[in-house]
């Protein structure tokens, strides 16, 4: 099979069934993969960062900053033994709601019968009680407000989640009638009241302590923040962060997991890193029929502003079975595909109605893998799985024509870099170049570069700069090495510490054939090649095309 082939072309269905070719990068959308219970040891670990994980997620919505310690410790062990790079999440609990359940035991629910939801902590969860971590509920909600319940998965249609309807409010407590049937089991459910202001803050005291203690120690390289609702949210933590020595250089993903993030979506897209799409909570705030308009057109306002987009919950099957449901896989697929081939009434409507100015240009550029290995029986399968199916879906992704649109997109504002980056990735469409090499201290050049979806691996080799605090020297570049594991078709390599980014031209010469070299040795660069380079000489950002000899 041609490895881009569109779905326009005269494609026969029997080469859809011919084995896929072995690549060294087998995807370009990058996976994150939550460690847990099922994901924590040395071994399975490096399973999952051969099968493709590329950054890995810590909730501490669960779990003391021990037990998350011991889990990196292990990570650090299995990426010096696979030799590949690992990004560092850190998801905070933000104003989460939760359902405490001291004893554990399982607590059974009936449909149409009554429960109550109070304060009181010190109140054992029951089929008639259940306490909960927030005493403000009562003065939140009224009658009719629907609110669900469930360890992980709740939708209202699973028989470990639940739906309620509030049908009184009586002091501190919430009456609620029960709409299905379910079992609740463990210590902690998840609860999500529909549409309705939660007045707590975003970062909270506990996200603070432990950002500050875990956080601090492991320089962690991206902040998770949940339940974003405002641009001011990311604006607090990043002040927060500033403080915390090298923790300023944390990037911060805006997790939307509501209406109210969703309504101040630009503004928050504006002041995040990059933007984490929770459709597991989104999928209950908004009716079902809008939930594809809203991931097509978040993804699509990250693409055009070139800020990574991260799309949760596309194999919750798989947490318990080897295989995922073809919607599910589907599902995987559109999330890569949806750039080129959104049918012409819905980029309409999406023009019309949500996006103005502009046409549907939407691709993830990472999937994020919750409760699939955090608790999955097939933690190591599940990513390879994704891993697959999103280099199956890249094979025929209209390239060419996303590159156009955004092109067109960006109009006059393009900054100086952007328009040498965007030409490099032009170039490396008409040569047919196997790889683009960029070469970047801060990172921002390889972003760019990735921003316009090129067909080939972005090779980022990041040169370090040596700074000082006035008490000690330190080199930059592992920060923005491992932020680039996030960013789809970006692929870092640490350049030696003795080729500083302010170095001569002569150096640049030599960091190209190390870059060049390693590229050989792995099999991504062969000989006859066009690879196109883009670098800073001077002053000056220049492109240049190579073709390779023997």
């Amino acid at each position: 099979m041609n490895p881009h082939l569109n779905l326009e072309e005269n494609m026969k269905l029997a080469s859809v069934l011919e084995p896929s070719k072995p690549s060294f990068f087998p995807a370009m959308t990058k996976i994150v993969g939550t460690l847990g219970p099922k994901s924590r040891s040395v071994e399975i670990i490096s399973n999952c960062l051969k099968a493709g994980m590329s950054v890995a997620r810590f909730d501490f919505s669960w779990g003391d900053t021990d037990y998350h310690q011991e889990t990196l410790d292990n990570l650090k062990i299995a990426v010096k033994s696979t030799k590949k790079l690992c990004g560092v999440m850190l998801d905070t609990v933000g104003p989460e709601l939760q359902v405490i359940n001291k004893k554990e035991n399982p607590i059974s629910l009936q449909e149409d019968s009554f429960v109550v939801l109070t304060p009181d902590l010190d109140k054992e969860a029951t089929s008639c009680l259940l306490p909960i971590n927030f005493t403000g509920l009562a003065t939140a909600v009224k009658k009719g407000d629907t609110i669900f319940i469930g360890q992980y998965l709740f939708t209202g249609n699973e028989t470990t989640s639940v739906w309620l309807e509030v049908t009184e409010v009586n002091g501190e407590d919430v009456v609620c009638l029960v709409k299905n049937s379910a079992t609740l089991s463990g210590l902690l459910y998840t609860l999500h009241v529909s549409q309705i202001h939660i007045n707590l803050p975003t970062l909270t005291d506990k996200d603070k302590e432990v950002i500050s203690s875990w956080g601090v120690r492991n320089n962690i390289d991206i902040l998770s923040l949940s339940y974003t609702r405002h641009a001011e949210d990311v604006r607090h933590a990043r002040e927060f962060l500033s403080k915390l020595g090298d923790l300023y250089q944390t990037q911060i993903f805006a997790k939307i997991e509501n209406v109210e993030g969703l309504t101040h979506f630009d503004e928050i897209l504006q002041e995040a890193d990059g933007v984490i799409l929770s459709r597991g909570n989104l999928g209950i705030d908004l009716p079902p029929e809008k939930v594809f308009l809203f991931q097509k057109t978040a993804v699509f306002k990250c693409n055009m502003a070139g800020k990574p987009a991260v799309v949760t919950r596309v194999v919750d099957s798989m947490t318990e079975n080897l295989r995922p449901t073809r919607a599910e896989a589907t599902d995987v697929a559109n999330a890569i595909l949806d750039a080129s081939y959104t049918s012409e009434s819905i980029i309409l409507l999406l023009i019309a109605v949500l996006i103005p100015h502009s046409s549907s240009l939407v691709r993830s550029d990472a999937i994020l893998l919750g409760a699939e290995t955090l608790r999955g029986l097939y933690p190591v399968e599940t990513i390879s799985t994704v891993g697959r199916i999103c280099a199956e879906a890249e094979k025929v992704f209209n390239y060419d024509l996303y590159y156009k649109r955004a092109v067109k997109y960006a109009g006059d504002s393009m900054s100086h870099l952007e328009s040498i980056t965007s030409t490099a990735v032009r170039a490396a469409i008409k040569v047919k170049a196997s790889v683009i090499l960029c070469f970047t201290s801060t990172g921002r050049a390889a972003r760019f570069i990735a921003k316009y979806k090129p067909t080939t691996p972005v090779i980022s080799v990041v040169i370090p700069r040596l700074k000082t605090d006035q008490l000690r020297w330190t080199f930059t570049g592992a920060f923005e090495a491992r932020q680039s594991l996030i960013v789809r078709g970006i692929f870092p390599m640490l350049a030696d510490a003795r080729h500083q980014a302010e170095s001569a031209n002569s150096t640049n010469e030599s960091v190209l054939k190390v870059a060049l070299d390693h590229g050989k040795a792995h099999g991504f660069i062969k000989p006859h090649d066009r690879v196109v380079v883009c670098q800073k000489l001077g002053d000056a950002y220049v492109v240049k095309i190579l073709e390779l000899e023997d």
